[in-house]
């Protein structure tokens, strides 16, 4: 059996694997949902940690939430987005969220592009 800390190396791995070869955005969440292994992982991961917090289906559906600071992160943003936020927090919670995803990079380039634009054009 392997220990917790391999299991999550080896999301990663396979994760970065797929991206190094080019795959972006959806086409790397529908190659990531056809690599059994990577399922097996991260069902087993799941499984596993979601006992302890209350996550619902859809942000299972949507985010990879491989390791209980994952979990945590979800759960922190969640009850932060249901509060009276500043704009730019709420962007910021928003974008720690998209962290959790399979292509986290998409979002942090769309908010570099942003800034490019505004600062430097």
């Amino acid at each position: 059996m392997q220990n917790k800390n391999q299991k999550i190396s080896q999301l990663q791995s396979i994760g970065d694997f797929y991206y190094n070869l080019g795959y972006k955005g959806d086409k790397l969440s529908d190659t990531l949902k056809k690599d059994k292994i990577y399922q097996e992982l991260l069902k087993a991961k799941k499984q596993k940690i979601t006992k302890s917090f209350k996550i619902s289906a859809s942000d299972k559906m949507k985010f990879v939430l491989s390791t209980d600071t994952d979990l945590e992160i979800l759960s922190q943003c969640n009850a932060l987005i249901k509060e009276k936020l500043l704009k730019s927090d709420r962007e910021l919670v928003e974008l720690i969220k998209s962290q959790l995803l399979d292509d986290w990079r998409a979002p942090l380039l769309e908010k570099c592009q942003s800034l490019t634009i505004k600062y430097l054009r």
